[in-house]
């Protein structure tokens, strides 16, 4: 029983531990508020490495969160995504697609940043969406090749649940799904110095 315990204890102190050294953490602005991200650049290397290329070139600065699902604007919590557009849904040019590494035994749980994609799985390229719920099904699976999971929030949860509960409504009559009424930008997206 003493070493059950001792198990269990040690389970839990491991499901709060901190970022890994070697990973990456990013910290996104939002006019929502702050997320703080830790990168797996263990387990998803290149689509951290695309992430980051990205980051670096400022891509996000200015983009808007195109596309929120919460149980308050949808039948559903699903998810937030952006980094594709800005205002206005103005899309913004993007780089070469990467290879779908959604097989690298992460999965789509609440909290957990995942790659967006058309039906192609190798389509990913700025585009990425935060789970507000745990989405299992969008794993890899015999089902299909599943969503990329690159990164988890660590900090600034709540602001992406303050996200995925805004009103949504279509854009300059063309019906939207799932549109902020009004925009969420992402003001930045930089790396945290350590």
């Amino acid at each position: 029983m003493k070493r059950v315990f001792i198990l269990a204890l040690a389970a839990a102190a491991f499901a709060v531990m901190p970022a890994r050294a070697e990973n990456t953490i990013v910290v996104m602005e939002t006019s929502a508020g702050t997320i703080k991200i830790e990168l797996f650049d263990d387990k998803a290397p290149t689509t951290v490495k695309n992430f980051l290329s990205y980051v670096d070139d400022k891509h996000y600065d200015g983009t808007i969160f195109h596309r929120v699902m919460g149980k308050e604007n949808s039948d559903r919590d699903f998810m937030v995504q952006g980094g594709g557009y800005g205002p206005g849904m103005k899309e913004k040019k993007t780089k070469d697609p990467i290879k779908n590494e959604a097989g690298n035994g992460l999965s789509n749980e609440r909290g957990t940043l995942a790659m967006a994609r058309t039906n192609d799985p190798d389509s990913a390229t700025a585009q990425f969406f935060i789970n507000v719920v745990d989405n299992k099904f969008l794993d890899k699976s015999a089902r299909g090749a599943g969503y990329a999971v690159f990164g988890k929030v660590i900090d600034g949860m709540d602001v992406v649940d303050k996200i995925k509960a805004v009103k949504t409504s279509g854009d300059r009559g063309r019906p939207v799904p799932n549109k902020p009424a009004e925009d969420i930008t992402i003001k930045s997206v930089k790396r945290d110095k350590k």
